[in-house]
Protein backbone atom coordinates (compact mmCIF):
# COMPACT_ATOMS: atom_id res chain seq x y z
CA UNK A 1 0.00 0.00 0.00
CA UNK A 2 1.80 3.65 -0.76
CA UNK A 3 2.38 6.29 1.33
CA UNK A 4 0.77 9.30 1.97
CA UNK A 5 3.58 10.91 -0.18
CA UNK A 6 3.15 8.54 -3.25
CA UNK A 7 3.90 10.32 -6.51
CA UNK A 8 5.68 13.84 -5.22
CA UNK A 9 9.08 13.75 -6.53
CA UNK A 10 11.47 15.87 -4.02
CA UNK A 11 14.60 17.23 -5.28
CA UNK A 12 17.39 16.70 -2.02
CA UNK A 13 20.87 19.10 -2.14
CA UNK A 14 20.69 19.12 1.55
CA UNK A 15 23.42 17.46 3.26
CA UNK A 16 24.68 16.23 6.86
CA UNK A 17 21.18 15.71 9.49
CA UNK A 18 18.80 18.75 9.60
CA UNK A 19 17.96 18.64 5.61
CA UNK A 20 18.67 14.99 5.34
CA UNK A 21 15.78 14.02 8.02
CA UNK A 22 12.99 16.08 6.68
CA UNK A 23 13.47 14.39 3.17
CA UNK A 24 13.91 11.07 4.79
CA UNK A 25 10.46 11.78 6.65
CA UNK A 26 8.71 12.28 3.61
CA UNK A 27 10.39 9.65 1.60
CA UNK A 28 9.30 7.60 4.59
CA UNK A 29 6.21 8.67 3.68
CA UNK A 30 5.98 7.53 -0.23
CA UNK A 31 7.79 10.77 -1.76
CA UNK A 32 10.57 9.77 -4.36
CA UNK A 33 13.35 11.32 -2.57
CA UNK A 34 16.27 12.28 -5.04
CA UNK A 35 19.87 12.79 -3.28
CA UNK A 36 21.62 15.31 -5.66
CA UNK A 37 25.19 14.97 -4.17
CA UNK A 38 28.60 16.45 -5.29
CA UNK A 39 31.60 14.10 -6.40
CA UNK A 40 32.71 14.21 -2.97
CA UNK A 41 29.33 12.91 -1.29
CA UNK A 42 27.26 13.96 1.48
CA UNK A 43 29.54 14.96 4.52
CA UNK A 44 27.75 12.38 6.59
CA UNK A 45 29.00 9.10 4.26
CA UNK A 46 32.08 9.92 6.12
CA UNK A 47 31.92 10.39 9.94
CA UNK A 48 32.28 7.79 12.36
CA UNK A 49 30.71 4.79 13.25
CA UNK A 50 30.79 3.14 9.97
CA UNK A 51 30.40 -0.50 8.47
CA UNK A 52 30.63 -1.67 4.96
CA UNK A 53 31.10 2.07 3.53
CA UNK A 54 28.73 3.48 5.51
CA UNK A 55 28.51 5.94 8.36
CA UNK A 56 25.35 4.93 10.70
CA UNK A 57 24.54 8.83 10.59
CA UNK A 58 23.95 8.21 6.70
CA UNK A 59 22.19 5.44 7.07
CA UNK A 60 20.04 6.56 9.45
CA UNK A 61 18.98 9.94 7.77
CA UNK A 62 19.23 8.69 3.81
CA UNK A 63 17.04 5.55 3.58
CA UNK A 64 13.85 5.68 0.90
CA UNK A 65 16.86 8.14 -1.31
CA UNK A 66 18.19 7.55 -5.15
CA UNK A 67 21.71 9.01 -4.99
CA UNK A 68 22.51 10.85 -8.06
CA UNK A 69 25.92 12.43 -8.74
CA UNK A 70 26.24 15.78 -10.34
CA UNK A 71 29.05 18.51 -10.45
CA UNK A 72 26.89 21.86 -9.67
CA UNK A 73 30.15 23.84 -10.58
CA UNK A 74 29.75 22.92 -14.51
CA UNK A 75 27.58 24.41 -16.86
CA UNK A 76 26.44 21.29 -18.22
CA UNK A 77 25.75 19.96 -14.42
CA UNK A 78 23.90 23.11 -14.00
CA UNK A 79 22.01 22.33 -17.26
CA UNK A 80 21.15 18.84 -15.76
CA UNK A 81 20.09 19.82 -12.34
CA UNK A 82 17.43 22.35 -14.34
CA UNK A 83 16.07 19.21 -16.49
CA UNK A 84 15.41 17.43 -12.68
CA UNK A 85 13.66 20.49 -11.89
CA UNK A 86 11.68 20.94 -14.63
CA UNK A 87 10.17 17.57 -12.61
CA UNK A 88 9.93 17.95 -9.43
CA UNK A 89 7.02 18.48 -6.75
CA UNK A 90 9.73 20.17 -3.72
CA UNK A 91 12.98 21.41 -3.68
CA UNK A 92 15.12 21.13 -0.19
CA UNK A 93 18.85 22.90 -0.52
CA UNK A 94 20.36 23.70 2.98
CA UNK A 95 23.57 25.75 1.73
CA UNK A 96 24.46 28.71 3.40
CA UNK A 97 22.22 31.40 2.04
CA UNK A 98 22.87 33.34 -1.37
CA UNK A 99 24.65 30.27 -2.51
CA UNK A 100 22.16 28.02 -3.86
CA UNK A 101 21.74 31.52 -5.92
CA UNK A 102 25.20 31.70 -6.73
CA UNK A 103 24.98 28.46 -8.52
CA UNK A 104 22.23 29.04 -10.38
CA UNK A 105 19.52 26.71 -8.43
CA UNK A 106 18.11 29.25 -5.99
CA UNK A 107 14.56 29.62 -5.52
CA UNK A 108 13.72 32.45 -8.37
CA UNK A 109 15.86 30.05 -10.77
CA UNK A 110 13.68 27.12 -9.61
CA UNK A 111 10.63 29.03 -10.40
CA UNK A 112 11.33 30.54 -13.57
CA UNK A 113 11.66 26.51 -14.62
CA UNK A 114 8.79 25.14 -12.69
CA UNK A 115 6.02 27.94 -11.63
CA UNK A 116 4.46 25.38 -9.30
CA UNK A 117 7.77 24.42 -7.23
CA UNK A 118 7.56 24.21 -3.63
CA UNK A 119 10.80 25.36 -2.72
CA UNK A 120 12.56 24.90 0.60
CA UNK A 121 15.09 26.61 2.06
CA UNK A 122 16.99 25.57 5.62
CA UNK A 123 19.68 28.14 7.00
CA UNK A 124 21.27 28.08 10.29
CA UNK A 125 20.35 31.61 12.10
CA UNK A 126 18.56 33.06 9.20
CA UNK A 127 18.55 34.50 5.51
CA UNK A 128 19.07 38.28 6.78
CA UNK A 129 20.78 39.23 9.79
CA UNK A 130 24.40 39.66 11.46
CA UNK A 131 24.40 36.21 11.79
CA UNK A 132 23.29 35.18 8.73
CA UNK A 133 26.38 34.10 6.97
CA UNK A 134 28.05 32.55 9.98
CA UNK A 135 29.06 29.38 9.55
CA UNK A 136 26.84 27.04 11.14
CA UNK A 137 27.17 23.96 13.76
CA UNK A 138 24.24 22.54 16.35
CA UNK A 139 25.56 23.77 19.57
CA UNK A 140 25.87 27.62 18.01
CA UNK A 141 22.02 27.25 17.62
CA UNK A 142 21.83 25.92 21.09
CA UNK A 143 23.88 28.76 22.62
CA UNK A 144 21.97 31.79 20.57
CA UNK A 145 18.88 30.76 21.55
CA UNK A 146 19.00 30.80 25.07
CA UNK A 147 18.64 26.86 25.25
CA UNK A 148 21.83 26.26 26.89
CA UNK A 149 20.84 28.39 29.73
CA UNK A 150 17.30 26.68 30.13
CA UNK A 151 19.38 23.35 30.17
CA UNK A 152 21.32 24.64 32.95
CA UNK A 153 18.07 25.54 34.57
CA UNK A 154 18.99 29.82 35.32
CA UNK A 155 20.86 32.20 33.95
CA UNK A 156 23.22 32.24 36.71
CA UNK A 157 23.74 28.59 36.59
CA UNK A 158 26.81 27.32 34.30
CA UNK A 159 25.00 27.04 30.66
CA UNK A 160 24.63 23.39 29.65
CA UNK A 161 24.21 21.95 26.00
CA UNK A 162 21.69 19.83 25.19
CA UNK A 163 23.54 15.98 24.76
CA UNK A 164 21.44 15.79 21.61
CA UNK A 165 21.49 17.75 18.32
CA UNK A 166 18.11 19.19 18.78
CA UNK A 167 18.50 22.25 16.69
CA UNK A 168 18.71 20.01 13.62
CA UNK A 169 16.62 17.43 14.71
CA UNK A 170 14.10 19.79 15.26
CA UNK A 171 14.02 21.49 12.33
CA UNK A 172 14.40 18.20 10.20
CA UNK A 173 10.81 17.39 12.01
CA UNK A 174 9.50 21.01 11.09
CA UNK A 175 10.94 21.23 7.62
CA UNK A 176 8.98 18.02 6.27
CA UNK A 177 5.87 19.72 8.32
CA UNK A 178 5.88 22.68 6.35
CA UNK A 179 6.40 20.79 3.06
CA UNK A 180 3.28 18.85 3.58
CA UNK A 181 1.53 22.11 4.73
CA UNK A 182 2.42 23.44 1.27
CA UNK A 183 1.41 20.02 -0.78
CA UNK A 184 -1.46 20.79 0.69
CA UNK A 185 -2.27 24.74 -0.32
CA UNK A 186 -0.81 23.71 -3.74
CA UNK A 187 -3.62 21.29 -4.48
CA UNK A 188 -6.14 24.20 -3.38
CA UNK A 189 -4.38 26.97 -5.40
CA UNK A 190 -2.75 25.35 -7.87
CA UNK A 191 0.59 27.67 -6.58
CA UNK A 192 4.23 26.82 -5.11
CA UNK A 193 5.97 28.82 -2.63
CA UNK A 194 8.78 29.05 -1.16
CA UNK A 195 9.23 28.02 2.38
CA UNK A 196 12.27 29.87 4.89
CA UNK A 197 13.42 27.80 7.51
CA UNK A 198 16.42 28.69 9.61
CA UNK A 199 17.76 26.33 12.80
CA UNK A 200 17.50 29.79 14.99
CA UNK A 201 13.50 29.95 14.58
CA UNK A 202 12.52 26.64 14.83
CA UNK A 203 14.44 26.23 18.11
CA UNK A 204 13.42 29.60 19.87
CA UNK A 205 9.50 28.46 19.04
CA UNK A 206 9.83 25.27 20.40
CA UNK A 207 11.06 26.94 23.63
CA UNK A 208 8.65 29.75 23.77
CA UNK A 209 5.72 26.66 24.25
CA UNK A 210 7.06 25.74 27.61
CA UNK A 211 10.07 27.73 28.88
CA UNK A 212 9.74 31.64 28.07
CA UNK A 213 6.50 32.15 30.16
CA UNK A 214 8.33 34.81 32.26
CA UNK A 215 9.02 37.07 29.02
CA UNK A 216 5.12 36.09 27.43
CA UNK A 217 3.98 39.26 29.90
CA UNK A 218 5.14 42.35 27.96
CA UNK A 219 5.98 45.12 30.76
CA UNK A 220 6.48 42.20 33.36
CA UNK A 221 9.63 40.30 32.14
CA UNK A 222 11.95 38.90 34.80
CA UNK A 223 15.63 40.21 34.44
CA UNK A 224 17.16 37.11 35.07
CA UNK A 225 15.85 33.79 35.24
CA UNK A 226 15.92 31.57 38.08
CA UNK A 227 15.99 28.08 38.67
CA UNK A 228 12.67 26.37 39.66
CA UNK A 229 15.02 23.57 41.58
CA UNK A 230 18.15 22.72 41.65
CA UNK A 231 17.00 18.81 41.71
CA UNK A 232 16.27 17.00 38.28
CA UNK A 233 13.18 14.97 38.99
CA UNK A 234 15.44 11.51 38.44
CA UNK A 235 15.82 9.70 42.09
CA UNK A 236 18.58 7.38 42.62
CA UNK A 237 17.50 3.71 44.05
CA UNK A 238 20.20 0.65 45.67
CA UNK A 239 20.95 -0.05 41.47
CA UNK A 240 19.95 2.73 39.18
CA UNK A 241 17.47 5.15 38.91
CA UNK A 242 13.88 6.43 38.34
CA UNK A 243 12.12 9.33 37.19
CA UNK A 244 8.60 10.01 39.13
CA UNK A 245 6.14 12.73 38.78
CA UNK A 246 3.87 14.43 41.35
CA UNK A 247 1.41 16.62 40.84
CA UNK A 248 -1.69 16.58 42.47
CA UNK A 249 -2.84 15.78 46.08
CA UNK A 250 -3.95 12.37 45.41
CA UNK A 251 -0.61 11.48 43.72
CA UNK A 252 1.09 12.94 46.97
CA UNK A 253 -0.82 10.83 48.84
CA UNK A 254 -0.63 7.69 46.89
CA UNK A 255 3.07 8.37 46.54
CA UNK A 256 3.77 8.55 50.40
CA UNK A 257 1.49 5.50 51.08
CA UNK A 258 3.89 3.71 48.24
CA UNK A 259 6.94 4.47 50.11
CA UNK A 260 5.25 4.01 53.55
CA UNK A 261 6.26 7.33 54.89
CA UNK A 262 2.81 8.79 56.34
CA UNK A 263 4.95 11.40 58.03
CA UNK A 264 4.97 13.30 54.62
CA UNK A 265 1.44 13.74 54.62
CA UNK A 266 1.48 15.60 57.99
CA UNK A 267 4.56 18.07 57.23
CA UNK A 268 3.49 21.53 57.17
CA UNK A 269 5.53 22.17 53.75
CA UNK A 270 3.18 19.76 51.73
CA UNK A 271 0.02 20.28 52.97
CA UNK A 272 -0.85 21.66 49.24
CA UNK A 273 -0.12 21.54 46.06
CA UNK A 274 1.05 25.40 46.21
CA UNK A 275 3.19 24.68 49.30
CA UNK A 276 5.14 21.43 47.67
CA UNK A 277 5.62 24.21 44.39
CA UNK A 278 7.27 26.80 47.06
CA UNK A 279 9.17 23.91 49.38
CA UNK A 280 10.06 22.41 46.01
CA UNK A 281 13.56 21.12 46.86
CA UNK A 282 12.63 19.84 49.96
CA UNK A 283 10.22 18.14 48.75
CA UNK A 284 12.38 16.29 46.16
CA UNK A 285 14.76 15.78 49.05
CA UNK A 286 12.54 14.12 50.77
CA UNK A 287 11.19 12.26 47.99
CA UNK A 288 14.62 11.28 47.35
CA UNK A 289 15.30 9.94 50.56
CA UNK A 290 11.92 8.00 50.57
CA UNK A 291 13.32 6.15 47.65
CA UNK A 292 16.76 5.34 48.17
CA UNK A 293 16.49 2.37 50.29
CA UNK A 294 14.87 0.35 47.54
CA UNK A 295 15.91 -1.28 44.00
CA UNK A 296 14.85 0.44 41.13
CA UNK A 297 12.30 -3.23 40.34
CA UNK A 298 11.09 -2.89 44.04
CA UNK A 299 9.79 0.91 43.64
CA UNK A 300 8.59 1.25 40.72
CA UNK A 301 6.75 -1.98 41.47
CA UNK A 302 5.19 -0.37 45.06
CA UNK A 303 4.56 3.48 42.52
CA UNK A 304 2.49 1.30 40.28
CA UNK A 305 0.40 -0.17 42.32
CA UNK A 306 -0.93 2.84 43.90
CA UNK A 307 -1.27 4.33 40.05
CA UNK A 308 1.91 7.13 40.92
CA UNK A 309 3.63 7.88 37.66
CA UNK A 310 6.59 6.68 37.13
CA UNK A 311 9.43 5.06 35.02
CA UNK A 312 12.67 3.82 35.13
CA UNK A 313 16.03 5.61 33.70
CA UNK A 314 16.70 3.04 30.66
CA UNK A 315 20.40 3.29 29.18
CA UNK A 316 20.03 3.26 25.37
CA UNK A 317 21.09 -0.20 24.92
CA UNK A 318 18.43 -1.02 27.98
CA UNK A 319 15.52 1.03 26.15
CA UNK A 320 15.70 -0.77 22.70
CA UNK A 321 15.05 -4.07 24.66
CA UNK A 322 12.06 -2.68 26.86
CA UNK A 323 8.66 -4.27 26.73
CA UNK A 324 7.32 -1.00 25.74
CA UNK A 325 9.33 -0.35 22.84
CA UNK A 326 8.89 -3.68 21.83
CA UNK A 327 4.85 -3.18 21.93
CA UNK A 328 5.24 0.12 20.26
CA UNK A 329 7.29 -1.85 17.50
CA UNK A 330 9.11 1.33 16.87
CA UNK A 331 12.31 -0.20 16.41
CA UNK A 332 12.42 -1.86 13.37
CA UNK A 333 15.30 -3.92 11.38
CA UNK A 334 16.46 -4.90 7.89
CA UNK A 335 19.00 -6.20 5.79
CA UNK A 336 21.26 -3.25 3.64
CA UNK A 337 23.10 -4.61 0.84
CA UNK A 338 26.48 -3.24 1.86
CA UNK A 339 26.21 -1.90 5.22
CA UNK A 340 24.43 -5.53 6.69
CA UNK A 341 21.59 -6.13 9.15
CA UNK A 342 20.50 -2.24 10.66
CA UNK A 343 18.18 -1.50 13.55
CA UNK A 344 16.73 1.71 13.05
CA UNK A 345 13.75 3.64 14.40
CA UNK A 346 10.15 4.09 12.08
CA UNK A 347 8.65 6.76 11.36
CA UNK A 348 6.48 7.44 14.28
CA UNK A 349 3.27 8.28 12.97
CA UNK A 350 1.12 5.04 11.90
CA UNK A 351 -1.23 5.73 8.93
CA UNK A 352 -4.03 3.61 8.86
CA UNK A 353 -4.96 3.85 5.38
CA UNK A 354 -1.16 5.31 3.82
CA UNK A 355 1.41 3.36 5.74
CA UNK A 356 4.95 4.74 5.90
CA UNK A 357 7.67 2.26 4.95
CA UNK A 358 11.22 1.55 4.91
CA UNK A 359 11.18 0.47 0.87
CA UNK A 360 15.00 0.78 0.28
CA UNK A 361 18.43 1.51 2.34
CA UNK A 362 20.47 4.65 2.36
CA UNK A 363 22.11 4.61 -1.61
CA UNK A 364 25.28 4.14 -2.70
CA UNK A 365 26.85 7.51 -3.76
CA UNK A 366 25.29 7.80 -7.46
CA UNK A 367 24.18 5.07 -7.63
CA UNK A 368 21.20 5.89 -9.11
CA UNK A 369 22.65 9.10 -11.76
CA UNK A 370 21.65 6.37 -14.59
CA UNK A 371 17.95 5.50 -13.92
CA UNK A 372 16.77 9.03 -12.77
CA UNK A 373 18.48 10.94 -15.79
CA UNK A 374 16.89 8.10 -18.03
CA UNK A 375 13.66 8.87 -16.52
CA UNK A 376 14.14 12.79 -16.99
CA UNK A 377 14.51 12.37 -20.68
CA UNK A 378 18.42 11.87 -21.25
CA UNK A 379 19.68 9.48 -23.84
CA UNK A 380 21.93 6.35 -22.50
CA UNK A 381 24.78 8.73 -24.77
CA UNK A 382 23.75 11.86 -23.43
CA UNK A 383 24.13 10.29 -19.83
CA UNK A 384 27.82 8.28 -21.23
CA UNK A 385 29.08 11.80 -22.29
CA UNK A 386 28.27 13.27 -19.54
CA UNK A 387 29.83 10.73 -17.41
CA UNK A 388 32.97 11.29 -19.52
CA UNK A 389 33.50 14.38 -18.58
CA UNK A 390 32.86 14.15 -15.08
CA UNK A 391 29.99 16.35 -15.20
CA UNK A 392 27.48 13.04 -13.64
CA UNK A 393 28.93 10.17 -11.87
CA UNK A 394 27.48 6.86 -12.28
CA UNK A 395 27.48 2.97 -10.20
CA UNK A 396 26.65 0.24 -11.29
CA UNK A 397 25.88 -1.40 -7.99
CA UNK A 398 22.51 -2.12 -6.34
CA UNK A 399 20.83 -0.81 -3.51
CA UNK A 400 18.12 -3.26 -3.39
CA UNK A 401 14.75 -3.43 -1.38
CA UNK A 402 15.83 -4.13 2.24
CA UNK A 403 12.20 -5.16 3.90
CA UNK A 404 10.87 -3.77 6.96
Amino acid sequence: MPGPFEGVRILDFTSMVSGPLATMTLADQGADVIKVEAPSGDHARRVATRRGGFSASFLTNNRNKRSVVLNLKTEAGLDVAKRLIEGADVVVQNFRPGVADRIGIGEAAARAINPRIIYLSISGFGDTGPYAHKPVFDPLIQATSGLCTVQAGSDEARPRLVRTILPDKLTGIQAAQAVAAALFARERTGQGQHIKLSMLDTVVSFLWSSDMGAHSFVGDELETEVAQSFIDLIYETVDGYVSVAVMQDKEWRAFAEAVERPELLDDARFKTASLRDENKDDRLNAMQEAMRPYTSAEIIARLEAKDVPCAAVLTRREMIRHPQIEANEIVITYEHPEAGPLRQARQPARFSGTPASVRRGAPVLGADTHDVLMEAGFSRDEIDALSADGVVVQVERDVTKPGS
